[in-house]
């Protein structure tokens, strides 16, 4: 069964910044053959797509975060960041990391990611205050 354990979220003041981390393991997994992205459900609305990244290392996100955030992985540690910098405060709530278990496109992911099945974290919380 595989696992995902995010870290690294916190509080910061407006224009802060911080890098989460998502660590996936599993029996015989690696996540070179896994399309992944980032969720947040902002308070009192629905999951919001953040960042997705392919098998091709090809990236797509949200208008909301274009020049702010940047995911990244790692294929050998199984691993998957996210660098937010500027944060504002509408960047607040908890951000999930999701392994989408096969090679879908970074861009059609961003469309479609929270209707299809996957691995989710158990989330890590980001607190951006004036």
């Amino acid at each position: 069964q595989v696992q995902l354990v995010e870290s690294g979220g916190g509080s910061v003041q407006a224009g802060g910044s911080l890098r989460l981390s998502c660590v996936v393991s599993g029996p015989g997994y690696t996540s070179v053959r896994s399309s992944m992205g980032w969720f947040r459900p902002p308070s009192g609305k629905e999951c919001e797509a953040v960042a997705f990244i392919d098998t091709d290392a090809h990236t797509s996100d949200v208008d909301s975060v274009k020049g702010r955030f940047t995911i990244s992985r790692d294929n050998s540690e199984n691993t998957l960041d996210l660098q937010m910098n500027s944060l504002k405060p509408e960047d607040s709530g908890v951000y999930y990391c999701a392994d989408f278990r096969g090679s879908s496109a970074a861009w059609w992911l961003l469309l479609y990611g929270k209707d299809l099945t996957a691995d989710w974290g158990q989330g890590t919380q980001v607190t951006v205050s004036d």
